[in-house]
């Protein structure tokens, strides 16, 4: 996200995967190395990451602010 917007729980945001713009929304907010989406986020609290859930299939991905596009909030 460009504009520094700081996404929150429940966020409707979008992305690009596979060459196709995915809607879903923010499960939650990453600051510190853990686990999600199935493998080991290198987050810290400068550089955080975002655990998002496709509205489309479901399913958990991890994402960079960079790679969101905000839509709204919850």
């Amino acid at each position: 996200m460009s504009d520094g917007k700081d996404l929150r729980r429940g966020d409707e945001v979008s992305w690009r995967s596979h060459g196709r713009t995915v809607p879903g929304k923010v499960k939650k907010k990453i600051t510190k190395r853990t686990r999600a989406a199935g493998r080991t986020v290198d987050a810290r609290r400068e550089e955080p990451q975002y655990e998002v859930e496709s509205h489309t299939s479901g399913r958990s991905a991890v994402h960079r602010p960079e790679a969101l596009r905000w839509k709204g909030g919850s």
